[in-house]
């Protein structure tokens, strides 16, 4: 479970990025954040996976209070977290496999156990072939399909997507988005942050709009 309470974030240069959001999104559910550029999306994600704090206010996950957490204890948090961006940051001296297999790598899975991860999360992506690829052989939806299989090949309770289809055609965004529906068909808590109303308003899952670090009435479709 997701909850935001009152959060603000303001920014040293005095910026408010986001004000007064209260936000709640129960374990097991998918919605979508849309919204302008600059609205508050990504910062809103970022203070979700703790790669950023809030200003004020309360942020709850998974019954963890984040603004009272401790640095040392955020690398353990982030473990039941996975993060997709738009730019899926792979490392190209390293094969497909490689690059899936890192979050394991950090938490000190055994060679097997990686194996059997790595392999079964680009299955579920369709690319269980290209495992040995490099990066910079795939096209840019192949891409961004390695970068969900490595945010999910740790079995994450909740995943968190930051405009995943903002580089794609339209018929690839969906098939990412279809991704996205499976895995919370599964039990993982999705939230996804879109400008693409036209798409994800036909998926049949909560719209929350930001605009100007507020947030708006949700939008849900028919």
């Amino acid at each position: 479970m997701i909850q935001l309470r009152n959060i603000t974030k303001r920014y040293e240069s005095g910026q408010e990025a986001l004000s007064r959001i209260n936000l709640k999104v129960d374990a097991g559910a998918m919605a979508f954040l849309t919204g302008h550029s600059g609205a508050g999306k990504s910062t809103l994600l970022k203070l979700i996976a703790l790669i950023e704090r809030p200003t004020r206010g309360q942020l709850m996950v998974n019954g963890a209070e984040l603004t009272q957490m401790k640095p040392r204890q955020v690398p353990y948090f982030r473990r039941q977290i996975g993060i997709i961006f738009q730019d899926h940051h792979l490392l190209r001296d390293r094969t497909v496999f490689d690059n899936v297999a890192l979050p394991l790598l950090i938490q000190g899975y055994s060679r097997q156990e990686i194996g059997r991860r790595v392999r079964a999360a680009l299955d579920r992506v369709g690319l269980l072939h290209k495992e040995q690829a490099a990066p910079i052989t795939l096209s840019t939806g192949e891409q961004q399909r390695v970068g969900i299989a490595r945010a999910v090949v740790h079995k994450p309770a909740i995943l968190l997507a930051d405009e995943p289809t903002g580089n794609l055609d339209p018929e690839l965004s969906r098939d990412i988005m279809s991704l996205f529906l499976q895995f919370n068909e599964l039990g993982t808590t999705v939230l996804v942050a879109s400008h693409d109303l036209d798409l994800i308003q036909t998926l049949g899952k909560p719209v929350l709009q930001l605009a100007n670090g507020s947030l708006q009435q949700s939008v849900v479709a028919d």
